[in-house]
């Protein structure tokens, strides 16, 4: 989430439209009620991805409060994971009928439903609330000069680690280094620790490694590069596939990965918090998750570390990759839909999500909220940073999205060549 004040960053977000492909997902039915003005019931579609604690608790408090002040407004709330609410979301584009309000991770994916016709425009109707927000924590939702989301959620990934671990290996702090990176991949597989927790099954997680390390590599000029040109086969993208591909014949994840959701039982926030890895490279969300899917609390043992640089590369450890969540409002919902998102984002439960652990803070001053150490780390890489890199597979159209995720996926697993998967990227982005 964005922290006031924040200096002037570069966010990459890509705005040709592409095709959407349709998948066999269930539909949800139509969405909104009775017309507002009328004064009769009203019912609001809400489809988030809050299945994990604090959130999974939290959002039905508040829709409870909200339903208290406006009897005459239904909340009917549909919770799904990200895999499947990715897919749910395909198939009810492609239909056009999408629900009064979502989760959008912005980027080419919320400027294609936008070209579409399917998001409202909310810079007007939803000034109140977002006049409360950090100028940041808007970026990955605005198109030429208008919003289209309401953010709840800012922050970056970076690497989340055992110290314990750490000081089982005889690793004297957190690498600053790529090289110093795998250094310590190496002492931790010699004392016996499994070095990285990783979510292969959802592809995802993985792409973290091949955006960072291009980053870093060709800075954030070269993002920029590829993102006007629709071309990844220059130099720093082919060097991060070969990068990651070295990582990956250290054989640092843990047994089964290929298999292994992000959040699902035995999958990479389990593997982590239960212990049993030295680290993952993921998101501000990470520690709920990992006490969540493992039921386990690493506590003072938890530390946290930004994205190593690469020896040589322009890249620099303020250059950062991330992202926030928002919701945006469908063209059909009634107005309704932006009163639920102002009361969900006022003072007090904005304070309430943040000291939760349930988002990072986007309202001007809710970062007093923070009071978990590594929480501030995030907070602080964020307000320092120079440059910050939208998800790769959401600043995109979703088809060049999902080709960064299966072909970085194919390269973990020894299926393709780093060549191979600028190539197959830089294909599917100039179709787009």
């Amino acid at each position: 989430m964005g922290i006031p004040h924040l200096p002037r960053r570069s966010f990459l977000t890509a705005v040709s439209a592409g095709a959407v492909l349709i998948t066999a997902a269930p539909m949800l039915a139509a969405c909104g009620g009775d017309d507002s003005g009328s004064g009769g019931k009203v019912t609001i579609e809400w489809m988030n991805i809050a299945t994990t604690e604090p959130s999974q608790s939290l959002y039905p408090k508040i829709v409870k409060a909200f339903e208290a002040q406006n009897p005459n407004v239904t909340v009917k709330t549909t919770n799904l994971e990200n895999e499947a609410f990715k897919s749910k979301m395909t198939a009810l584009v492609a239909s056009g009928d999408l629900p009064d309000i979502y989760v959008t991770w912005g980027g080419g994916v919320l400027k294609q439903q936008i070209d579409a016709g399917l998001v409202k425009d909310i810079t007007s109707d939803g000034s109140k609330v977002l006049g409360t927000m950090t100028d940041v924590s808007k970026k990955p939702y605005q198109f030429d000069g208008k919003t289209y989301a309401v953010p709840y959620d800012m922050g970056m990934v970076g690497f989340w680690y055992n110290k314990k671990h750490f000081e089982k290996a005889g690793i004297d702090g957190p690498p600053k280094t790529w090289a110093e990176f795998m250094d310590a991949v190496r002492k931790l597989k010699d004392a016996g620790v499994t070095p990285i927790a990783l979510g292969g099954k959802d592809k995802w997680p993985g792409h973290y490694y091949w955006s960072y390390l291009a980053m870093r590599i060709g800075g954030m000029q070269a993002m920029e590069q590829a993102a006007q040109s629709n071309d990844f086969s220059g130099a720093p993208f082919v060097q991060a596939g070969e990068k990651l591909k070295e990582l990956s014949d250290l054989q640092p994840f843990q047994q089964g990965f290929q298999n292994a959701g992000y959040d699902t039982p035995g999958g990479q926030a389990a593997t982590m918090g239960a212990g049993k890895a030295a680290m993952e490279l993921m998101g501000q969300w990470a520690p709920a998750v990992q006490v969540d899917a493992s039921g386990n609390e690493l506590g003072d043992d938890l530390g946290w570390f930004p994205f190593p640089t690469v020896e040589g590369g322009p890249g620099a450890v303020t250059d950062v990759f991330g992202g926030g969540n928002g919701f945006a409002v469908s063209k059909d919902a009634p107005k309704e839909a932006l009163d639920f998102l102002t009361f969900f984002m006022n003072e007090a439960n904005e304070r309430e999500q943040v000291t939760s652990g349930a988002s990072m803070p986007v309202v001007k001053g809710a970062e007093s909220a923070l009071d978990d150490p590594n929480r501030k780390m995030v907070a602080e890489a964020l307000n320092t940073s120079a440059g910050f890199q939208l998800y790769l597979d959401q600043a995109f159209p979703p088809a060049v999205g999902q080709e960064v995720n299966d072909s970085v996926a194919s390269l973990i697993a020894g299926k393709k060549s780093a060549q191979e998967v600028t190539q197959a990227v830089t294909k599917v982005a100039k179709s787009q």
